[in-house]
């Protein structure tokens, strides 16, 4: 339950946030996220896209409009000249670049300031407005119904060390250590003053030796408690990270498939490096900020014990630094915030410049990426220039703060001297002593920063970690074994509820060992239909049958075992031929990966190769042409000795001729078969064939196909 002390604010003044959109298309959810926890709303866009999600086709106005109905606003929908945005009730969504949605946060004689989901706060020239707003704004009102609610999901921070084994007895092992440390730190000013009050002053050598030995005996002491710690702490540190990363990586990979197709790739690497700096907190952020604290505490009494006066202008000093830092932590989490998305996208357009560098090189398109590139890469580097710049200034104000303080200590340190009630040795331990809590108080609150800097990557992670995994068990002792029939019953899809079906009302019925083709005209739904099929994509209505059994009972994880499948877009990995065809099985059957390379009809082609099976190929499989590529993917899913099989355009790279070898070759082994194809010769030695119609899934009469001998390579 929230606590209801979160939604007062004290301040009067009500503050519009900035909320990066995740998913490529999602900007006018951000829009609406911004917008309602302006208005006392809160709500994060992973929850808003839980309860309204949207497509890759984006949001519509009206479908905006109908998710701002469902939160209780009034929406005024307004057609307007440049001139009258100064007259929109702010904040109001403006339509942007004719695909993209914005915030407005205010308006000036000269600029607006908006908030873009894509980029973050910007202030814009009305003559660069002008290139970009449509003319389309919507304002939102909440309506009476509307309830002030904090509904903001978040990571428990616990949620990280909870299951990580010898976590806390290595974190209690390192903070006493660091105890220990500070202790010798504290001793240490004890030298100077004694050297200098007793010493030099009565010239006793003796005592000085005795001085010299015992505190050289505490430096040796010192300096193996820190090199102790310092390997304790990359021990306990590696251990964390390989437990969390593999936590994290374990989930993100058990994520339905929409997930991936929403995200650029370049954004979910950046967000699961977001880990690293969780674990650095984790390992030594919390201890010492504990130590630090602890360690002020006693050189803030030491101080005042020796001086209180000086003691009172060194607290004025950090107390001005502490505001002067917190003051700037929402700005400095902006643009550290906005530093993240820009790499990401910079990571983004440059992984997808070296995939594409066939077309690329194909369209003379080099110069063209590398100014896109660079682009990307300006924007990085112009936001890491202006988070150096308020570091820089920080720097500067910090350096002259601590100046001033200094001289300040020192006149009245001199006086207090001159004075008869500071000795010289008093003098130098009291600066050896503000030294240390300065450097202690100041990491103290430069650890408070990072702590709530945490939040902005545990926000990122919250992507991952909070979306919810597939359900790959069902529960079942004994997985059933399939025989392969399939039954589709009132099934219907939809990408989001604003959108119309893509699947209706479609009831098939395929039996065991059928061989069924599945046609119609590009963007009907056919590998829609197929994913469906195969539990990649969630129905929204009626439900898919294998064996008379529902697939959610028999358990997605069980299902996908016993099935095959050669899709559009499937890619082989670094590796050899033998480990793609096996699917890097731990224990490869080789006869069984021959077997099914004879089967693909690609056998010939491995052999002709220089290490045949051991053959290495890249991510993509670069070094085989596209049919032998298409090939490989078939007998790999024959390796699993599939009792379905689903094919996707399997076979739309080969000529006509290894077509009918390899359809021959797969109608041999009786298994059902799902297949989606636009040749005849592949839709003709189906058993049944299905069209897609703007009436349903209709069964179409088979014409008689004359009986061909299939060629195989020799």
């Amino acid at each position: 339950m929230n606590n209801p002390l979160e939604l007062l604010n004290f301040s009067g003044k009500r503050r519009l946030p900035v909320v990066l959109q995740t998913e490529m298309a999602e900007c006018g959810l951000a829009c609406l996220a911004m917008v309602a926890s302006f208005h006392g709303h809160e709500i994060d866009l992973n929850t808003l896209r839980r309860q309204y999600p949207i497509s890759l086709r984006g949001t519509t106005l009206h479908t905006l409009m109908q998710t701002a109905d469902k939160m209780d606003f009034a929406c005024r929908p307004l057609r307007l000249e440049l001139e009258q945005l100064d007259q929109l009730r702010t904040p109001t969504i403006l339509h942007w670049d004719m695909n993209h949605f914005v915030v407005l946060k205010s308006v000036s004689k000269n600029h607006i300031v908006i908030h873009d989901p894509a980029q973050g706060m910007r202030k814009i020239s009305i003559t660069e407005v002008s290139k970009h707003f449509t003319g389309v704004a919507l304002e939102l009102i909440p309506t009476p119904k509307f309830q002030p609610k904090n509904e903001v999901r978040k990571i428990p921070f616990s949620t990280f060390w909870q299951r990580t084994v010898g976590l806390k007895r290595a974190m209690v092992q390192v903070f006493l250590l660091s105890v220990g440390l500070q202790l010798f730190s504290l001793i240490s000013p004890q030298y100077m003053q004694l050297v200098v009050d007793n010493v030099l002053l009565s010239h006793d050598v003796h005592f000085l030796k005795v001085l010299a030995l015992g505190f050289l005996l505490l430096m040796v002491i010192e300096v193996g408690t820190t090199s102790l710690r310092s390997l304790l702490v990359m021990s306990f540190s590696s251990m964390l990270n390989i437990q969390m990363a593999t936590n994290l990586f374990r989930h993100l990979i058990r994520l339905p498939l929409p997930y991936f197709e929403k995200r650029h790739i370049g954004d979910i690497v950046s967000r699961f490096g977001s880990l690293g700096q969780i674990e650095k907190l984790l390992t030594t952020g919390i201890v010492q900020a504990i130590v630090d604290g602890m360690m002020a505490i006693a050189t803030a009494a030491m101080l005042f014990l020796y001086a209180p006066m000086l003691a009172c202008v060194v607290m004025v000093a950090l107390v001005v630094y502490a505001m002067i830092r917190f003051a700037w932590y929402r700005p400095l989490k902006a643009i550290t915030e906005e530093g993240i998305i820009t790499s990401a996208k910079e990571n983004t357009n440059f992984m997808e410049t070296i995939r594409a560098t066939q077309s690329i090189k194909i369209f003379g398109k080099e110069s063209q990426r590398q100014v896109l590139w660079q682009n990307r890469y300006a924007d990085k580097l112009n936001t890491g220039i202006r988070l150096g710049k308020m570091k820089i200034a920080f720097g500067a104000i910090n350096s002259f703060l601590f100046g001033i303080e200094g001289i300040v200590v020192v006149y009245i340190a001199a006086k207090l001297v001159l004075g008869g009630l500071m000795t010289v040795g008093m003098l130098f331990a009291f600066m050896s002593y503000k030294s240390q809590f300065t450097s202690k108080a100041v990491a103290l609150i430069e650890n408070m920063i990072e702590l709530k800097m945490l939040g902005l990557h545990l926000e990122r992670l919250g992507d991952i970690a909070l979306e919810e995994p597939e359900v790959l068990d069902s529960g079942l002792l004994d997985a059933p074994k399939l025989k392969g029939a399939i039954r589709l019953e009132n099934l219907n899809f939809r990408y989001s509820e604003n959108e119309p079906l893509i699947l209706n009302n479609i009831n098939l019925t395929i039996n065991e060992g059928e061989s069924v083709a599945i046609v119609g005209p590009s963007g009907c739904g056919k590998t829609t239909l197929m994913k469906v099929m195969m539990g990649l994509f969630k129905p929204a209505e009626g439900t898919v049958y294998i064996d008379n059994m529902d697939l959610m009972k028999i358990g997605i994880g069980n299902f996908r075992e016993q099935v095959g499948a050669v899709m559009q877009n499937d890619q082989l990995l670094s590796g050899s031929i033998s480990e793609n065809i096996s699917f890097f099985d731990p224990q490869i059957d080789h006869a069984r990966v021959e077997e099914c390379a004879k089967l693909a009809v690609v056998a010939h082609d491995i052999a002709a190769m220089p290490m045949t099976y051991n053959t290495l190929i890249g991510d993509m499989g670069m070094t085989l042409s596209g049919g032998q590529k298409q090939r490989v993917v078939l007998a790999r899913a024959l390796y699993k000795q599939p009792k379905i099989l689903f094919l996707d355009e399997a076979t739309s790279h080969l000529d006509v001729a290894l077509e009918q070898a390899v359809n021959h070759a797969v109608k041999q082994l009786n298994i059902t078969r799902v297949i989606i194809a636009h040749r005849p010769e592949t839709i003709r030695s189906a058993d049944r064939i299905f069209v897609f119609t703007p009436q349903g899934l209709i069964e179409q009469p088979k014409m008689p196909m004359p009986e061909q001998k299939p060629v195989v390579p020799a």
